[in-house]
């Protein structure tokens, strides 16, 4: 069985910037409160307090090619003359 988020939480994992310095530090997956699947990243930073993460989230979205329609007609609606 596969490991599932439960609502609310979060995993984050080292992530590699390569040659790029504002990529995330850490990047995971989750689930909102609402329970819909979000992608998390986080920067390690430095504040007047000491170091801290600044964390952002948002929902995945299913990625879609090229030749994937936008919507979908059904053969009833196909009928309508308008």
């Amino acid at each position: 069985m596969a490991f599932e988020h439960k609502p609310g939480s979060f995993s984050l994992f080292k992530n590699d910037k390569g040659d790029n310095p504002n990529r995330p530090d850490y990047t995971g997956e989750g689930m909102s409160l609402d329970g819909v699947p979000v992608k998390v990243s986080a920067w390690l930073k430095e504040g007047k307090n000491g170091k801290f993460m600044s964390c952002q989230f948002q929902e995945k979205t299913p990625k879609t090619g090229t030749n994937t329609p936008k919507f979908i007609v059904s053969e009833t609606e196909a009928d309508i003359p308008f």
